[in-house]
């Protein structure tokens, strides 16, 4: 039997699209500095990293396409800025895995006392 037909899908486009946004190495620094220094110029952000500009501002419009960062245009600046209301779903998708391992472990906990109540 397939996973996929054990567990129901429940996760949704806009935590498969930040998964998939912060699955790269160079978009999870990016939210990193961030969430450290608050807004940055696009070229700020490119001053920190070995790549180009047009590097970082394809890895930006990943950030958000997924609703991760918004930018916002100062005069001749754009800004971007994290956004943190989004990972509302990753921590609700997380907290539905670990109620599953719970329950696993409590199952687990029951079968090793029981165990333990018959050898004595």
């Amino acid at each position: 039997m397939l996973f996929t037909h054990m567990v129901e899908r429940k996760t949704s486009d806009l935590l498969d699209a930040i998964l998939k946004a912060s699955s790269d190495p160079t978009r999870r620094d990016i939210l990193t500095l961030l969430a450290q220094e608050g807004p940055l110029r696009v070229t700020d952000i490119h001053a920190r990293f070995a790549m180009s500009l047009n590097a970082i501002s394809k890895h930006i419009k990943v950030l958000e396409g997924a609703g991760l960062v918004e930018r916002r245009t100062e005069w001749r600046e754009h800004l971007i800025e994290l956004q943190m209301a989004p990972l509302a779903e990753v921590d609700a998708w997380f907290k539905g895995l670990r109620s599953i391992w719970d329950m696993r472990l409590e199952a687990l906990d029951d079968i090793i006392t029981k165990g333990a109540a018959n050898d004595d």
